[in-house]
């Protein structure tokens, strides 16, 4: 084992987990190529050299089965499931290539992080844990079928290609959830949508200087777990601080974000105008810090512009600059309506998640979530109408259902009941503002009784991503007396 792991315990899972992290699983990837394996034949493979049956569907996903232990074969089936793909994330000064190299795994005192990337514990954890309970000796279940799916965090697309019969257990445990002593039992719904602005750029004037601006150090995050915390978005930020402008320019290029359900850390745009820009920027941003630092100061105290010479041959009008920064701040993001049902719960919001200046226009990309089917349709259509006013086009993307609780559930209470006995207190049964697979699911196999769970992790879809070591040790406890119990 790395030096991460080494002595770290129970050894299965944490040897599971670090054979995943050598593996190249970021999101579409999954299936490899001529030359890489890929992460689905990876789970194939593990499974024929375990003596386990397996299966592979068309979109990559896989279900191996697991026998019962002895004495438990009367039981019925239950299904552990996880995802196979992760965000793939880093930190811009950190030289990494996600298709080719495996994630650099440190300890850091009671957490594994990852050196600058994203740790790939959402969903590897979870996947590691449902190999383990299966070759685990210590442990006794009744027969399992591990179902992992791909492309969980681009669009549930794997979840979305199930086809029936594949799946036969009636009973699911989605080991995807990031809070230990948490049982969730209900998810939002999303979609997203791309606002395509034109891009009418004419060339430059002789004699101009041109600059760009860099907005880095932002914390980013789950646009679905920490859309609450009021993070910063990079992309409205910089809009933002280009709008308080009181001298003219053209805007050249403005770009940032990545994936459709990470908050933005990073932003860039590229300006032309009159000489002394690049010194005349320099004091805007020097004006604009302290609102910004007294704003948010305690989610991105580390938020730092770099404003350095640029070389730029045409750009929009005055006129144009103004309408596209305009539509960015009036494009939604964060939270717009909390649950009336749950206290605490997020039950709308949207992340501004995308912006990219390609040939056909700037594309803008937002990620909305809602646990109420109306309120969802009414969010995207704000988006709509805005990108309208501002003579965008429109392209609403196909969304994914919600989960919806369901409080009598056999498996939410053998859950209950198992959680109290190994912990000592009683579980906190939760909905969650982010989207599970559990909903399309639900969808694929009507009457399957789900629960979703797992330990504590922390930022996730962000190189700050952090896994508890303990929290994982006392979960891990925790499912195999779940599944012993059910």
């Amino acid at each position: 084992m790395g030096e991460a792991f080494t002595n770290l315990q129970p050894e299965l899972v944490w040897t599971n987990f670090e054979k995943l992290t050598q593996v190249p699983r970021g999101s579409g990837d999954e299936k490899g190529d001529e030359t890489r394996e890929g992460i689905s034949r990876f789970m194939l493979r593990w499974a024929a050299e375990n003596g386990l049956t397996a299966a592979g569907d068309e979109p990559g996903n896989v279900l191996i089965k697991v026998p019962a232990s002895p004495g438990m074969e009367d039981r019925p089936a239950l299904a552990l499931q996880g995802h196979l793909d992760m965000v793939c994330e880093k930190d811009e000064d950190v030289p990494f290539e996600f298709k080719s190299q495996g994630i650099r795994v440190v300890r850091d005192g009671d957490f594994l992080r990852a050196d600058g990337t994203t740790l790939g514990a959402d969903n590897g954890i979870g996947v590691a844990m449902a190999m383990s309970l299966a070759k685990d000796p210590s442990a006794r279940h009744p027969a399992l079928e591990l179902v992992f799916t791909v492309d969980e965090e681009r669009g549930l697309t794997g979840a979305n290609g199930l086809q029936p019969g594949f799946v036969t257990a009636r009973r699911l445990i989605n080991i995807d959830s990031e809070e230990e002593g948490h049982i969730f039992v209900g998810c939002a719904g999303g979609a997203d949508t791309d606002t395509l602005f034109p891009l009418k750029l004419t060339p430059l004037k002789p004699g101009i200087e041109a600059v760009t601006i860099k907005l880095t150090g932002l914390v980013g995050g789950h646009s679905g777990l920490t859309i609450h915390e009021n993070r910063a978005n990079a992309l409205k930020t910089l809009a933002a601080l280009l709008m308080t402008s009181k001298r003219s320019f053209s805007l050249c290029k403005l770009e940032g974000g990545d994936k459709h359900n990470a908050i933005p850390r990073e932003a860039v745009a590229t300006i032309a105008g009159r000489q002394g820009l690049a010194q005349y920027v320099g004091k805007l941003v020097k004006k604009f810090m302290p609102a910004f630092q007294r704003e948010f100061s305690k989610t991105d105290p580390k938020a730092e512009f770099i404003i350095t010479p640029a070389a730029a041959s045409e750009g929009l009008s005055t006129g144009h600059t103004k309408r596209m920064l305009r539509l960015m701040l009036a494009l939604p993001h964060g939270v717009d309506t909390m649950s009336r049902d749950i206290l605490g719960l997020v039950e709308t919001s949207c992340n501004m998640a995308r912006v990219r200046w390609e040939a056909d226009g700037a594309h803008i990309l937002h990620s909305s979530r809602s646990s109420v089917e109306s309120a969802l349709a009414r969010i995207r259509e704000r988006i709509a109408c805005t990108g309208l006013l501002a003579g965008a086009k429109v392209f609403p993307h196909e969304g994914y259902p919600g989960w919806q609780p369901n409080m009598s559930s056999a498996l939410l209470a053998k859950a209950k009941e198992v959680y109290a006995r190994v912990a000592g207190k009683e579980a906190e049964v939760k909905a969650i503002h982010a989207g599970l697979e559990c909903g399309i699911i639900g969808m694929k196999y009507p009457g399957i009784d789900m629960i979703s769970i797992g330990p504590d992790m922390f930022d996730v879809h962000s190189p700050r991503e952090r896994l508890s070591v303990p929290s994982t040790a006392r979960f891990y406890a925790f499912l195999k007396e779940l599944a012993a119990a059910v």
